[in-house]
């Protein structure tokens, strides 16, 4: 699916990660320990040109933002997904926050932004969530598939490729526990998204400030 932020996404450098741009973070509307707009304040003090805030299975931190206009801002949420055997995380960027497909979503109880075992148990199929963020106008990209608990990622992406993804995380430092808990080589990403034609993501995954 290509749209503004697709475009957007596809001009950021890969050195311009993470200095320029980190398209993945988290608040403490979710599981991380900063302020939304605590968050988007550090970015902007950084000198960031591209960033987003991707808390988990919830929009309602972009909802009460007073930045929601800065051009720096790019809308995201990360969805928990579940096919076949494999916990797997959909990042959205770029929809309409007001959009009912994505409120369809989004949880309505708080622990299922923070609470990793509830998540588990409300997940969503990949395939609903990658179709409702094509229908509130952004894209779909598959967050740090190295941590895919599955035989063979070339069919995981292959998959949700049929499914409608548009992107992949390729720029993603697998620290904290997921530096741990790899499956795959850190270059099969950017493999997989050359041979699927797929945008090329990246962002930190910070949980806690920028600073």
């Amino acid at each position: 699916m290509q749209n503004a932020v697709s475009d957007r996404i596809l001009n950021i450098k890969k050195e311009d990660y993470f200095k320029k741009a980190n398209l993945h973070t988290h608040s403490n509307v979710s599981d991380g320990k900063e302020d939304f707009d605590t968050l988007i304040e550090e970015a902007l003090e950084l000198g960031l040109e591209h960033f987003s805030i991707a808390d988990h299975n919830t929009i309602e931190g972009y909802k009460n933002s007073k930045y929601i206009n800065n051009p720096v801002l790019i809308p995201a949420v990360e969805f928990d997904c579940f096919y076949q055997t494999s916990l797997i995380h959909i990042l959205g960027y770029g929809f309409d926050i007001k959009s009912p497909y994505i409120d369809e979503l989004c949880t309505k109880n708080k622990s299922e932004t923070k609470l990793d075992i509830v998540r588990l148990f409300h997940s969503r199929h990949p395939k609903d969530a990658i179709e409702k963020i094509h229908k509130a106008g952004g894209i779909a990209v598959f967050a740090h598939p190295c941590c895919s608990s599955v035989l063979s990622l070339n069919y995981l992406v292959k998959k949700l490729k049929s499914f409608g993804l548009d992107g992949i995380e390729v720029y993603y430092p697998y620290n904290r526990h997921r530096g741990i808990i790899k499956f795959h080589s850190r270059k099969k990403p950017y493999i997989l998204a050359e041979k699927y034609n797929l945008i090329k993501t990246g962002g930190t995954d910070e949980h806690g400030s920028l600073k």
